[in-house]
């Protein structure tokens, strides 16, 4: 059978991307096209018809949304998941698999009283042999603001939460404002002038933070590579990390509100409690915001999103001879070689511009 490329280029001829099934007139805006769209088995994909979405938000309006693929749209309303999107076999295996997809919402911690000496913390080991086998160890982390300066614009972070992958808390704290405090913004935080009288300094909290992250692996190594460090998980980790005065690697962070899967068409971050509604199917900060349960629901988040099963389509033989000699490919000038290229060669030779999530898992085989 002849390739796309070896066809006669006649006035009726299309290039369709073998990705997102966009047509173009000439072989040269197909490439422009590769350039700029990163198209990879990495991204959200249509269980039904496979074409590849930017965003799990374009591949819902690919599937549910005003104007909706009429095919896909149909056999995904009566075989598909509205919360995680994937197609299953049957209707019947699609309320069972709803039964495990629908996850409960976490009991708040709610806010009591407790001076810095009764901080909970907790620091559970991670050998060598566990970072082999499940990939990286993730911590989740939270912060509750207050407000200081003049009109109380400024966050100050009065109350701190960590959890590990199985929700276990590994430390809780008020933390001690570095300025005095002139907006408790009570009906969000729920924190009053009480709650933060005998709270932790800044340092200690800055300290058994970095215990729990560095996991005893020495500075230098986690810069470089982690080691055993873990990774941190959190939603606007740069705001968290800025109003706790601390900086972590950014290799090892892992942000909800950055993972361009999880953000709008236009890269536009959502609401954690929009995600949570949508990907996780319950609601949370309907009242104060519980450190503990935006914790759970941002490490929710990430598994699901790490467990993730990306099929590798790639002819490697192809991939690595065209890798080989251009390791950035469309950025490698090669125009006219680039045009040789059938569809399905450009883009096995394609790759993200983000860090697939999947890529953390190692031989994890938890699923949630």
């Amino acid at each position: 059978m002849e390739s796309q490329s070896d066809l006669p280029t006649t006035p009726s001829t299309r290039h369709k991307c073998s990705a997102c099934y966009k047509q173009y007139k000439k072989k040269e805006h197909l490439v422009e096209h590769m350039k700029c769209s990163f198209h990879s088995v990495h991204q959200p994909r249509c269980g039904v018809c496979k074409k590849h979405c930017k965003s799990f938000e374009s591949l819902r309006e690919h599937l549910s949304g005003p104007l909706p693929k009429a095919k896909c749209s149909m056999i995904f309303s009566e075989q598909g998941c509205y919360l995680c999107l994937k197609l299953l076999d049957s209707p019947s295996s699609l309320d069972e698999h709803k039964k495990i997809c629908r996850l409960p919402a976490p009991v708040p911690l709610g806010t009591v009283d407790m001076s810095y000496t009764e901080s909970q913390s907790g620091v559970s080991d991670l050998n060598d042999d566990n970072l082999i086998r499940r990939g990286p160890e993730a911590v989740a982390i939270d912060c509750e603001m207050v407000g200081g300066g003049d009109d109380g614009s400024l966050d100050l972070c009065a109350r701190v939460c960590l959890i590990d992958e199985d929700e276990n808390l590994l430390f809780h704290t008020y933390v001690q404002p570095q300025i005095p405090v002139t907006n408790y913004r009570y009906e969000v935080t729920g924190l009053t002038e009480e709650h933060l009288r005998n709270s932790m300094p800044l340092k200690e909290v800055q300290d058994k933070i970095l215990q729990i992250l560095y996991n005893g692996e020495s500075v230098g190594r986690v810069r470089v590579v982690g080691g055993k460090a873990r990774l941190l998980v959190g939603h606007s980790l740069e705001h968290d990390l800025d109003c706790l005065r601390m900086s972590y690697p950014d290799h090892l962070l892992r942000d909800t509100a950055n993972y361009r899967p999880l953000m709008k068409t236009n890269l536009v971050s959502h609401s954690l409690k929009y995600l949570t509604q949508t990907y996780l199917g319950y609601e949370i900060q309907s009242g104060t915001h519980d450190p503990y349960e935006d914790c759970v629901s941002v490490m929710r988040l990430y598994k699901r999103m790490r467990n993730l099963k990306h099929q590798e389509s790639i002819e490697v033989s192809f991939a690595t001879r065209c890798t080989e000699y251009f390791p950035d490919v469309f950025g490698s000038g090669k125009t006219k070689e680039l045009e040789m290229m059938t569809p399905d060669e450009l883009y096995q030779v394609s790759r993200s511009n983000y860090k697939c999530w999947c890529l953390d898992q190692g031989q994890n085989t938890d699923t949630n």
